[in-house]
């Protein structure tokens, strides 16, 4: 049974990218029916002291490696082969470690967990970039799809809208042996993968959406590529890739194909409107007008980027080229949009040595905006889903947040945007809608008690880690 229509009268409403004081957000059948007067035969529902703004969105999420937060931050020996760099490479061999260890039901509970979390900083929808598809010795389950279910189960138990990004994977690299832990992985052929978006169109629901993922021109030859790419066009799927993340990346693709990243995804037909490339850190200025030219979104995720050393966005040339912009939490090493929004910023501040980078000119609030917005309406729009800015017709994923929590304190009609992206702390998420149902009310999970997602999380990290 859906929510009743009601009206929700905030002191402030940012709706159709404009702030807006003391009007209604109607919401009818989980849609946003108007913003200004109550619609006819809504409820009234008064928040005094409080903000209505759109719902965040991960665009790119890894749920599974929520298992290894705080696990990986030193250079103990058991991570690192003898003489190795603390490196991207010496992460993943680590992350490849508990990937090989989780089950079905380990997933489902790490996954729900991550989610959870989502939903407690404000986020209403999430992109997963799927590749656990395998069980630890590489074999399939009898349902081929059982890690995806589970991932897609766990986003509908919380509450968030879930586009299953399903990966493709086919090698360690070019010219490099199998690499045994990545037999979780590793499809056989790109058919296998066509069947799987086949056998997963059931999960397209109002809550569960599909997207083609292959993972990285490192991961899979150009052919593969070329056909994925294919698929997401006459399927109306959108196509996500990790795109020059690591320098070493580069390197190999030049000495497979004599070409940058972007130059081998564009002569496969991989981008476009449609596309998006996650990280997009190490970009010729040639990668970077195509990028542009073929109206990319560039997904940074800067905690993860910071994390791992990977290197900095250069969000400003990418805008300037007309690329899009979309934010997400990647790793889970941290689960805060906002976070990632102002890292987005201050990365670069430290690296032009200038402030407001990022900055359209339009006004005090014009910087917050444009950064709340690449947080929802961005990734609602990478995600091949509608919405993300509340206007009306829009999905009513919406956030209530505290005027009076200590981090909002203050914050007015001109500058509500900026305070909530540069100040905001996760204390003041008050509620959390997605399709005009509650995720979050009043601080706490409304459709799953909190103390069962945390406490299957706390017996399952017990069984992996002893």
């Amino acid at each position: 049974m859906r929510t009743p229509p009601r009206a929700y009268i905030p002191d402030l409403l940012y709706a159709g990218g404009a702030i807006h004081a003391g009007v209604a957000l109607s919401v009818v059948d989980g849609r946003v029916a108007a913003v200004g007067e109550p619609e006819v035969g809504c409820a009234w529902v008064r928040l005094a002291g409080a903000a209505i703004l759109p719902g965040l969105v991960s665009a790119h999420s890894h749920a599974f490696q929520r298992a290894i937060r705080g696990r990986t931050e030193h250079r103990a020996a058991g991570l690192l082969a003898a003489g190795a760099r603390p490196d991207f490479w010496a992460w993943r061999d680590a992350m490849y470690e508990v990937a090989l260890r989780l089950d079905p039901d380990d997933l489902f509970s790490v996954a729900r967990m991550a989610f959870h979390e989502m939903a407690r900083a404000g986020i209403t929808a999430v992109g997963e970039f799927h590749y656990l598809h395998r069980d630890p010795a590489g074999r399939r389950y009898d349902d081929p799809d059982l890690m995806a279910r589970q991932v897609a189960r766990a986003a509908r138990e919380v509450g968030l809208r879930v586009a299953v990004l399903r990966v493709a994977y086919a090698r360690a690299g070019h010219g490099l042996p199998e690499n045994p832990l990545q037999r979780r992985f590793v499809d056989p052929s790109v058919d296998e993968v066509v069947r799987s978006l086949d056998d997963l169109g059931d999960l397209g629901d109002e809550w569960t959406s599909l997207g083609v993922a292959p993972h990285s021109v490192r991961a899979c030859p150009a052919d593969w590529i070329e056909r994925l790419a294919g698929e997401s066009r006459r399927r109306s799927l959108p196509l996500h890739l990790h795109v020059s993340e690591q320098p070493a990346e580069v390197a190999q693709c030049r000495a497979e194909h004599g070409r940058t990243p972007v130059e081998v995804l564009d002569r496969a037909g991989a981008l476009s409107a449609a596309t998006t490339a996650v990280h997009a850190i190490h970009l010729s200025e040639g990668d970077v007008a195509l990028l542009g030219a073929r109206g990319v979104t560039v997904c940074a995720c800067p905690t993860t980027e910071r994390d791992l050393g990977d290197g900095i966005v250069p969000a400003d040339r990418l805008l300037a080229a007309g690329s899009r912009l979309a934010l997400g939490t990647d790793s889970n090493v941290q689960v805060d949009l906002l976070e990632e929004a102002r890292a987005l910023e201050g990365h670069l501040r430290l690296m032009r040595l200038e402030r407001a980078v990022l900055d359209p000119g339009h006004g005090i609030d014009g910087l917050g905006r444009r950064l709340w917005d690449a947080a929802s309406a961005g990734g609602m729009a990478a995600l091949g889903l509608p919405g993300g800015s509340l206007a009306p017709g829009d999905p009513a994923d919406f956030v209530v947040v505290s005027l009076e929590d200590p981090s909002l304190a203050g914050a007015s009609e001109e500058d509500l945007m900026a305070a909530a992206v540069f100040g905001m702390s996760r204390s003041a998420v008050r509620d959390v809608f997605v399709g005009g149902e509650p995720a979050v009310l009043a601080g706490a999970a409304a459709r799953v008690p909190p103390e069962v997602v945390v406490q299957d999380f706390r017996d399952t990290m017990r069984r992996l880690w002893g």
